[in-house]
C-alpha cells in the first residue's frame, strides 16, 4: 500500500470546464505566484499562468521574450499554492509555432515539470494542426482567438479585434477550427462583443472572454489589473480594488516610523532573558 497522502480535494480539469458550456460561467484569473494561487484557489475555476507574467511580474514590455524556463518555475509556484481550481500554463512564443513535434516536446516539459492540467496555445495559420496533434497525444490545450499577444510586433500593438466583416470571418473561423481540433475552451480577447457571442453560439467548448462579451461562457482578467496594482488598465478591465494606492499608503507609513525611529517598537524586538 502507498504511503503517499493523497489530497481529499479533487481538482478540476478539462472535462469539468468543457463541461460548463451555456451553464455556470467559469471564473478564471491569471496567477503567478504561490501566495496569490492560494487566495483566488478559494473563488476561481481556472487559474491561468499566462505568458503576461512577462509584463506583470518581469516587466517586459511584451510576452514575446517569455521563456520556457520563466512559464516552468511560475507554473510550479502556482501549483503548490492551489488545490482545487485547474491550472492551465502558456506556451510562450516560439515554443509550439514550428514542427508538431517540436511543439509536444515542450508542451509535455510543461505539464511534466509543473504538474499543471494543460496549456494554452494562440491561434495562427499551422495551429489546429499542433492543437489536434498534442490532444491524440495526452495533452489537454485550450485555444486562444482575437487579440493575439504574441503577435503584437506583426500587428504593430494591442489592437481590438473583429470590426471589419473579412477579420470577424476569419477569427470565426478559427475559433471553430481550434474547438474542432479538440480544444477543450478557447480565451477570445479583445473583439467586438457580437463576435464574441457568435462565436460562443457557434462553437461546442467554452469561451472564455477578455474584452469580449458578458455572453461568454467564462471571463479572465489579468489579476494584477483587476486589483488595481497599475497606474492605467485596458478598457476591458474593471478595477475591483486599488491596491497600487494602498500598497504605497502602507509603504509611506513604513517609512515615516523607521525615520522617527518608532519601528521597531517594544512589540517587534525580542529581549535577553533574566538570569
Amino acid at each position: 500500500m502507498s504511503s503517499h497522502r493523497q489530497d481529499s480535494v479533487r481538482r478540476l480539469a478539462a472535462p469539468d470546464i468543457a463541461a460548463r458550456k451555456g451553464k455556470v460561467p467559469v471564473v478564471c484569473l491569471t496567477a503567478y505566484t504561490a501566495p496569490m494561487a492560494e487566495l483566488l484557489d478559494e473563488h476561481c475555476d481556472l487559474m491561468l499562468v499566462g505568458d503576461s507574467v512577462g509584463m506583470v511580474v518581469h516587466g517586459l514590455p511584451n510576452t514575446v521574450g517569455v521563456t520556457m524556463e520563466m512559464m516552468i518555475l511560475h507554473g510550479q509556484a502556482v501549483m503548490r499554492g492551489s488545490r482545487k481550481a485547474m491550472v492551465v500554463v502558456d506556451m510562450p512564443f516560439g515554443s509550439y509555432e514550428g514542427a508538431v513535434e517540436e511543439a509536444y516536446a515542450n508542451a509535455a516539459r510543461l505539464m511534466k515539470e509543473t504538474g499543471a492540467q494543460a496549456v494554452k496555445v494562440e491561434a495562427g495559420p499551422h495551429i489546429v494542426e499542433t492543437i489536434a496533434y498534442l490532444v491524440a497525444r495526452g495533452i489537454p490545450v485550450m485555444g486562444h482567438v482575437g487579440l493575439r499577444p504574441q503577435a503584437v510586433l506583426v500587428d504593430g500593438g494591442f489592437k481590438a479585434k473583429g470590426k471589419l466583416a473579412e477579420e470577424r470571418q476569419r477569427i470565426l473561423e478559427e475559433a471553430q477550427a481550434v474547438a474542432g481540433a479538440g480544444a477543450f475552451a478557447i480565451v477570445v480577447e479583445g473583439v467586438a462583443e457580437g463576435l464574441a457571442r457568435e462565436i460562443t453560439d457557434a462553437i461546442e467548448v467554452p469561451t472564455i472572454g477578455i474584452g469580449a462579451s458578458a455572453g461568454c461562457d467564462g471571463q479572465i482578467l489579468v489579476t494584477d489589473d483587476m486589483l488595481g496594482l497599475f497606474d492605467w488598465t485596458p478598457k476591458f478591465v474593471r478595477r475591483y480594488a486599488d491596491l497600487r494606492g494602498e500598497i504605497g499608503r502602507a509603504v509611506g507609513r513604513y517609512a515615516e516610523d523607521v525615520r522617527a525611529r518608532r519601528f521597531p517598537g517594544p512589540a517587534e524586538i525580542y529581549f535577553a532573558k533574566a538570569g
